[in-house]
């Protein structure tokens, strides 16, 4: 995703002098080559991200479009008050990029762990949060974020996500993508789930139950239609999310359920705990440890269904 992000960002800046990238002295060895292409439409702010977003503010109300890059939560929380009184409150046109969403960063513990970003970032007023699943979206969402109008958050993996779209998508902000289809249970996912949503569908379908799998490459605004469309005629409802089970995602669909009618599947979030977690290794062994990994994903569904 993250190569996928820079490579776009680049063909962007090519045609348009109004693109503008900070980083917060980290993604060197990816941003090299934009920064000797570029060096009027970049600047390093150093590690010193509250500067970085002011900056960022300042330059986008006189005209640029600015993205402010980052890993796990130092774009973020890190300078969240700048986020939301300099970003939010004036709707300026800046585009927050954090790479390492969720556990990819896994090994270096819980300060890289972007565990609770969506569910704070979505609470902004003016914020639209978006999450793509795979290199595919990623340069979709990259367009679609330098378009929008107002803040931006756009979460990415690392790097070495698979690809799970194989031709061209049609990606709007705040449209869901129908990835599979399926009438017994649905799974909507958010960020780099996708790719186990799609695995765990290709496997219960061995079982004969039919799974559709919305990409929710948007987590605000949020694709209620679709959501609400699926809750109607399918049985089981999944949300999937690298992300804390309180206020992310689930919280996003589950609050969204609340307001309609006629509204009959049952809801169930595979999240990580709203806990901090002790647990200690890579991206993979942290999702196994929380149930994240496809095995899991397919076990606990496998459950649910039986006992509906």
């Amino acid at each position: 995703m993250r190569t996928a992000f820079v490579r776009t960002l680049t063909q962007l800046a090519e045609k348009d002098p109004r693109i503008q990238l900070i980083t917060g002295d980290l993604g060197f060895g990816v941003l090299e080559a934009y920064a000797k292409r570029f060096p009027k439409q970049y600047l390093n702010a150093g590690v010193a991200e509250q500067n970085m977003t002011g900056l960022a503010t300042g330059m986008a109300l006189c005209g640029k479009t600015v993205f402010t890059y980052s890993i796990g939560n130092f774009p973020t929380l890190r300078c969240l008050e700048q986020v939301r009184n300099d970003i939010c409150y004036h709707n300026a046109n800046v585009k927050i990029v954090c790479i390492g969403g969720g556990f990819a960063y896994g090994s270096l513990g819980i300060s890289h762990h972007a565990t609770e970003d969506l569910a704070i970032l979505r609470a902004l007023p003016n914020m639209t949060v978006v999450a793509p699943g795979d290199p595919i979206e990623t340069e979709a969402a990259t367009r679609a974020c330098a378009e929008w109008p107002g803040p931006c958050y756009l979460r990415l993996g690392k790097a070495g996500e698979p690809k799970v779209h194989a031709t061209g998508i049609d990606f709007r902000i705040g449209r869901a993508l129908l990835v599979r289809d399926g009438s017994d249970v649905c799974m909507i996912s958010t960020g780099g789930m996708l790719a186990v949503a799609v695995e765990v569908a290709d496997e219960l379908l061995k079982s004969g139950v039919h799974a559709r799998v919305l990409s929710m490459h948007t987590v605000k605004p949020l694709d209620v239609e679709a959501v609400t469309a699926a809750a109607r005629e399918v049985r089981l409802l999944v949300t999937l999310e690298e992300h804390s089970v309180v206020g992310g995602l689930g919280g996003a669909v589950a609050e969204a359920l609340a307001e309609q009618s006629g509204v009959h599947a049952v809801l169930r979030r595979v999240a990580i705990p709203g806990t901090f977690t002790s647990e200690v290794g890579g991206q993979g062994h942290l999702r196994q440890f929380y149930g994240l990994s496809p095995t899991k994903v397919l076990n606990s569904i496998l459950y649910w269904m039986a006992h509906l």
